[in-house]
């Protein structure tokens, strides 16, 4: 797909990507480990499609609010059973692995900045052999604060000597994604087939693409 580079939108020097939907796919071992602490609380099960909608936060923000004073026992659980398959139904997005090396080819900087655990991020690109292009791999407790929060965007910069700024896109599938990216005064690029919902206020994309290629073959030619 040929489009035009598009107005008012800086050419970027780095890109720091979401994990989870943006790069690679791996929902269901999420799901599947969440409901199994669910159950192990009482607590009902979500599908597949809620916990997309849902899980946004890293888990110290949003495990207390769900558990209450039981939410670090919660999250053992959680993680528990979480490490059993991860890497195992880890699966990266269409096109993401080409897009990864071209643009690291191309000399763009580029770092992750996730909600998921940091050890349990970095482990998930060591499998994938991604680590070598990434500058920062930055997941929740990482940083003072997690994303939306602007810290773990100046820790993934870091490395490379650059500061957050409109020639840093900050790219994700996610509303929380563009809220880090405006929080941190970075361009705010979602990586989505569809367009955001009208519920998402002010963290408006700057910038919409539908998947890993479009992005390639836009900055390809930049």
């Amino acid at each position: 797909m040929t489009r035009n580079w598009p107005a008012g939108i800086a050419r970027p020097r780095a890109l720091l990507f979401d994990w989870d939907n943006t790069l690679v796919d791996n929902w269901r071992t999420i799901a599947d480990a969440l409901n199994e602490t669910f159950a192990a609380f009482g607590r009902p099960a979500w599908t597949l499609a809620e916990t997309k909608a849902r899980l946004r936060g890293s888990m110290r923000e949003t495990f207390p609010a769900t558990f209450g004073d039981q939410w670090q026992r919660a999250a053992a659980m959680f993680y528990a059973a979480f490490q059993r398959t991860h890497l195992e139904t880890l699966k990266p997005m269409p096109g993401a692995h080409a897009m990864i090396e071209g643009l690291g080819a191309a000399g763009f900087y580029l770092g992750v900045v996730s909600n998921k655990n940091g050890p349990f991020l970095r482990a998930e690109a060591a499998h994938l052999g991604w680590t070598a292009h990434f500058g920062g791999i930055v997941g929740a407790t990482d940083a003072p604060r997690d994303k939306p929060a602007p810290e773990p965007v100046a820790l993934a910069l870091r490395r490379g000597g650059f500061a957050p700024g409109a020639e840093v896109w900050l790219v994700g599938d996610a509303d929380i994604d563009m809220e880090c990216a405006h929080n941190a005064g970075c361009t705010p690029v979602l990586l989505h087939p569809e367009p955001p919902g009208a519920d998402w206020g002010r963290h408006r994309p700057a910038l919409r693409l539908s998947d890993c290629n479009e992005l390639l073959a836009l900055l390809a030619r930049a």
